[in-house]
């Protein structure tokens, strides 16, 4: 929950490395309330999706009835993070709302707001896009004989459909 120029905006990260390059217009691009608290954004942003959905803009999963995202593309943590769901995290057990807020991240900005994990799971196909060595030990966590039972919040990620991962050398190293 930054303003939307700010270095830690995932709508800046978003626009500047994709939506600027696409022809999409504007009103098809859902960014959060920035000027609202995390929990007002959260509110406002489930409010959104809300809307979309009765208005047939966004399609609703059949089996879970929460909104069906086309695709997610998501990205993890080096401490196998995904959106903002963190390890331990008591968002991750949040199985009403389609989106929530944190106020205490362990990974700065603090307060932050994000899909829920009966969205993300709702979603028709994930792509999970991982880069650099210093997530290798989560992907090895995450994709090895890893027989740990307290699992990563990237191993609690699923798609209705498909979800494929994409790594690169250095994310691969541990394998």
């Amino acid at each position: 929950v930054v303003p939307k120029d700010h270095d830690d905006s995932n709508y800046k990260l978003a626009y500047d490395g994709f939506l600027s390059q696409v022809p999409i217009t504007t009103g098809n691009v859902y960014a959060i309330n920035d000027a609202l608290s995390a929990e007002g954004a959260a509110e406002d942003y489930e409010t959104c999706l809300k809307h979309l959905t009765k208005s047939n803009i966004l399609a609703t999963s059949a089996a879970t009835g929460f909104p069906k995202f086309d695709l997610m593309l998501l990205g993890m943590g080096p401490d196998g993070h995904i959106a903002s769901l963190f390890p331990g995290h008591p968002l991750l057990k949040e199985n009403e709302k389609w989106v929530t807020f944190i106020k205490d991240s362990p990974k700065p900005p603090p307060e932050r707001i994000t899909f829920t994990f009966p969205v993300i799971n709702s979603s028709a196909y994930i792509a999970m896009v991982v880069c650099g060595a210093g997530k290798s030990s989560a992907v090895q966590t995450a994709l090895g004989n890893n027989q740990n039972s307290d699992l990563l919040p990237v191993q609690m990620a699923l798609a209705e459909e498909e979800f494929t991962w994409f790594l690169d050398k250095d994310a691969t190293s541990k394998l």
